[in-house]
C-alpha cells in the first residue's frame, strides 16, 4: 500500500516522505492544507520534498493545490528537494515557474 508521511522539521518546516501519487493524493492534499491552516498571514512555510520516493501527475496537482491554498491564506509556501519526476512533469505542464523548479 502506498503511503505519504509528514514530519515536523522545525519551525514552519515540514518533511514529506513516501509516495505522492494518485493513491495518496487525497490524504496528502488534506494533510498539507491542515498544516497551512493555522499559519498567520504573511508566514513562510517550507515543505521539504527530498523524501518523496515516487510521484505522478496527481502528486503534481497536489503541489499546485497546496500553493493555491497557501496563496489564499496569505502564506508563502516554498518547496525544497522536489524529485526530478515532478520537475519533468512541471516543465511539460508549464507550471515549473509556479513551483520554482530549476
Amino acid at each position: 500500500m502506498s503511503s505519504l508521511v509528514f514530519e515536523d522539521g522545525g519551525s514552519l518546516c515540514h518533511l514529506i516522505h513516501g509516495e505522492l501519487t494518485f493513491a495518496t493524493a487525497y490524504v496528502a492534499y488534506s494533510e498539507g492544507v491542515r498544516r497551512l491552516t493555522n499559519l498567520d498571514q504573511g508566514a513562510r512555510c517550507e515543505f521539504d520534498c527530498r523524501g518523496i520516493t515516487n510521484a505522478d501527475s496527481a502528486g503534481l496537482s497536489v503541489l499546485i493545490e497546496w500553493k493555491g491554498e497557501a496563496a489564499r491564506r496569505g502564506v508563502s509556501l516554498v518547496y525544497f528537494g522536489l524529485p526530478s519526476v515532478i520537475g519533468r512533469l512541471a516543465r511539460i505542464s508549464e507550471v515549473d515557474t509556479l513551483l520554482n523548479v530549476d
